[in-house]
């Protein structure tokens, strides 16, 4: 793809995400209006709006996969992978607003989730055995606690940087589920 192309395209799919989160019906005129292309630039790259909407969730799901491979929740120490994975996806969350849950009838976006969830408990259970959270709540609270935390600091600390919104939600969640 030529870097042009490129640049347009992650303009229509960032700007699409953007107004997507704003209004689930906005339209591709709209959309490429506001990402500064031609809709038919839009329109021959996607005949659908489903098709641009899926390209924008399939965007978002690099993003989080970028995010998490960042953090390296396998190899580095619990509390630095903690703080980097927070950071990553507030990041994605900024940038990619868009909420996912309507695409998840797509069977690729569905295991794209399932492995990240996969990946995302498999840290939290390592971040339980090595003492950084507290290992008498129940099976999975933290993994249900912490996506919304992301969320809410994504949204409502929109003046802090991602560093600073991660430092908040990190401890946010181990002062209320931190070991002794």
């Amino acid at each position: 793809m030529r870097a042009d192309a490129a640049r347009n395209l992650e303009r229509v799919l960032s700007t699409g995400a953007r107004m997507l989160a704003d209004d689930p019906s906005v339209s591709i005129a709209a959309i490429a209006a506001e990402a500064g292309v031609d809709r038919r630039t839009v329109y021959r790259r996607f005949t659908s709006r489903e098709e641009l909407l899926a390209a924008v969730y399939q965007a978002r799901y690099d993003a989080v996969e970028k995010a998490v491979d960042a953090a390296r929740l396998r190899e580095a120490p619990v509390a630095v992978a903690l703080h980097r994975y927070v950071e990553g996806i507030i990041a994605v969350n900024r940038r990619w607003p868009v909420e996912t849950s309507r695409l998840l009838a797509e069977e690729s976006i569905r295991e794209r989730r399932r492995r990240l969830i996969d990946e995302v408990d498999a840290f939290v259970r390592r971040a339980t055995d090595e003492g950084l959270l507290r290992s008498d709540l129940p099976p999975g609270w933290v993994s249900t606690l912490l996506p919304p935390l992301m969320l809410h600091a994504a949204e409502e600390l929109s003046g802090l940087s991602a560093a600073q919104a991660a430092d908040v939600v990190v401890d946010t969640l181990l002062r209320g589920v931190g070991g002794a």
